[in-house]
């Protein structure tokens, strides 16, 4: 499964720079995993369940939100900068300006609905600009932060990448320990300006570290305007699937059930890590062996599957087995927290099974086929994690969570197999043409 030699004679030796290269590329994503749930540990624990479920709610929108902040922007820079430095001004500009518009847009809509769902002060004027600092710093700045990151990807500084990422993460997690363990933070309202002074904070430093690269050109570029926006949709549509089921159980349910409920989905996305990091890393390979049609890579792809279904194998028993730790970890108060957590850390298996057919059809280049399956999984999902939410909180969100990646494995696979089944059918079809051709 290593990126390049994957069967024969020297597949051996090849495996201890497999094993290190496994460890090196989940190596960012597992510290950033561990701090941001030691932060979700620190914060549940010292705001208790009725403050955290309410931090935990915006949040959810504002993970929603912070997808449509910049329209996409993001990969048009990395796409183009990567092919031609010199478009590096006239991207980051164009970056800027989609950011700041769409970020003032997101903010003000926000800021105008939300203190109509949620109080986290009894005085309005209070209510609503602790609201709008909350979105300004999980929208706008977390955007920022991300596109630093996405820069520095775009140049081929993946050093600096992943700073950025465990150190956003660990800033994180010190603001977090400062205002509750040290100055007895207990309220939302109170711990929105400690989160929005961390993010300035890394911004800054992110901001300040770029401008060796060069400052921005402020224009548009309109023709990537269209391809910014379509590839963001998936992502839109994702983060509402995602975040659906917890929005509505915000709505119907007890805060604890929030609160222990949003845990153990922090729990399964921190599980999925093992995966992610081996996807990263067959990926490339992954590209190489498709390179002449999707079905000369099935082996490989066969060869991943094993490894990541064992892998999220592994990952779920581990998180079944240390489930009873985290009352020790986030309180008391979170009744449900460990039979939550028992409930739904199986769904990472489907979850890493189905994540496997999308890769490859993203290796081979099949992007619309690979749009369609998330995208169309996406909207279905929202839909029916909301209606099984909304009418049987909390067990109707736990099936739904099974049902809908259950059906994700089908259509994943079942695309990946026409494709397969399409390309060699061509393949056979070329064979006959090519020996008259070479006859003649």
């Amino acid at each position: 499964m290593a990126p390049g030699n994957a069967r024969g004679s020297g597949s051996r030796g090849a495996l201890l720079p497999m094993l290190m290269s496994y460890a090196a590329s989940g190596g960012s994503l597992i510290i950033s995993s561990a701090a941001q749930l030691l932060s979700f540990a620190i914060l549940a624990r010292f705001l208790g369940v009725h403050e955290f479920s309410l931090f935990v709610a915006i949040t959810a929108i504002s993970n929603i939100a912070v997808h449509m902040c910049g329209l996409g922007a993001m990969e048009c820079l990395v796409r183009r900068v990567a092919r031609d430095r010199t478009m590096y001004p006239v991207m980051l500009g164009h970056n800027m300006i989609l950011t700041a518009a769409s970020g003032l847009a997101l903010v003000l809509i926000g800021a105008a609905l939300l203190p109509f769902f949620f109080t986290l002060s009894s005085d309005p004027a209070t209510n609503a600009a602790v609201i709008t600092l909350m979105l300004v710093t999980n929208i706008v700045l977390v955007r920022v932060i991300v596109l630093a990151e996405q820069i520095f990807i775009a140049h081929s500084d993946f050093a600096s990448a992943n700073t950025v990422v465990v150190g956003f993460a660990l800033a994180r997690t010190i603001a977090a320990v400062l205002a509750c363990l040290v100055f007895g933070v207990a309220s939302v309202a109170s711990f929105a300006i400690w989160q929005f002074v961390c993010h300035v904070l890394v911004a800054v430093i992110c901001w300040r570290a770029l401008r060796r690269l060069g400052r921005p050109e402020y224009r548009l570029v309109r023709e990537e305007l269209p391809l910014g926006l379509y590839f963001s949709v998936p992502f839109i549509l994702r983060a509402v699937r995602q975040n659906a089921d917890l929005l509505v159980l915000s709505l119907v349910a007890t805060a604890e059930i929030v609160a222990s409920y949003s845990v153990a989905r922090r729990m399964l996305e921190s599980s999925y890590l093992s995966v992610e990091a081996l996807n990263r890393l067959v990926y490339p390979g992954s590209a190489r062996a498709t390179a002449e049609g999707l079905q000369h890579a099935m082996p490989r792809v066969r060869k991943v599957l094993v490894a990541a279904t064992l892998i999220s194998i592994a990952a779920a028993v581990a998180v079944f087995v240390l489930a009873p730790i985290l009352p020790f970890l986030f309180g008391r108060d979170y009744v449900s927290l460990v039979s939550f957590v028992r409930i739904l850390c199986w769904a990472v298996i489907p979850l890493a099974i189905w994540a496997v057919a999308v890769e490859a059809l993203g290796a081979s280049g099949h992007h619309p086929t690979r749009a369609a399956v998330m995208g169309l999984g996406s909207v279905f999902g929202a839909v029916l994690a909301a209606a099984a939410t909304w009418y049987a909180p909390p067990t109707g969100t736990f099936v739904s969570f099974y049902v809908i990646e259950i059906a994700m494995v089908a259509a994943a696979w079942t695309a990946l197999t026409r494709i397969v089944r399409r390309d060699r059918e061509r393949a056979v079809e070329q064979q006959p043409e090519a020996g008259m051709a070479h006859g003649r």
